[in-house]
């Protein structure tokens, strides 16, 4: 694939290449995509929601460059999640989220430990990802609530709510002509979303 522009059709023709990738490919990839991420993706701003001050971490250096084009960020670190420390101040943010990262090949279950961390006491952290098949899929997500589940014990948060949905986003494993085959509802991976509130003082 070449240029830094690229669609939904190379995303799923990498991602059928790529079993097994390391965290850095998959940098490398999110670099080329950066410029079309957000056409793509269809992330909606949290401006929307009335948040102000946001500080922005990834591990791609081409999706930090879009981020710097919104305006929005007060400040983008570099970082790849695992292999690197979360670059924040411990109590920091009312609001801490990650999107899409907790899954095999990308950032380990023990980030939530690190995001957890850099919330504020009584700040929220919003987790969510896709279920994608497959047993490295299935593996991960039990030992992510494994560990949400004893973060809970250990009284370092408190679960504000979880959703479920059907349509998470599309599957990026389909081929088109097997996308063409399927009705609009099949086409989906389900995904989920926690929210969980930080202990205003540690048990």
């Amino acid at each position: 694939m070449s240029g830094g522009s690229r669609t939904v059709d190379d995303v799923k023709s990498f991602l059928k290449s790529c079993q097994g990738a390391n965290s850095q490919e998959w940098m490398k990839f999110y670099d080329g995509w950066a410029e079309s991420y957000e056409q793509v993706s269809g992330e909606a701003p949290m401006v929307e929601l009335g948040f102000k001050h946001f500080v922005g971490v990834d591990g791609s250096q081409g999706m930090l460059d879009q981020a710097a084009k919104t305006g929005l960020y007060k400040e983008l670190k570099l970082a790849l999640l695992g292999t690197e420390p979360l670059p924040a101040q411990t109590g920091a943010f009312d609001v801490v989220i990650i999107v899409g990262a907790l899954d095999p090949g990308f950032a380990p279950v023990s980030v939530v430990r690190e995001l957890c961390h850099a919330a504020k006491p009584g700040g929220l952290v919003c987790m969510s990802r896709g279920d994608h098949r497959g047993a490295a899929g299935l593996d991960y997500k039990k030992d992510l609530e494994r560990e949400l589940q004893l973060m809970q014990e250990e009284g370092l948060w408190s679960p504000v709510g979880l959703k479920h949905t059907d349509r998470y986003m599309e599957d990026p494993h389909l081929n088109t002509q097997r996308v063409q085959e399927l009705q609009q509802d099949q086409r989906f991976i389900s995904g989920t979303a926690y929210l969980y509130k930080k202990a205003l003082i540690k048990i």
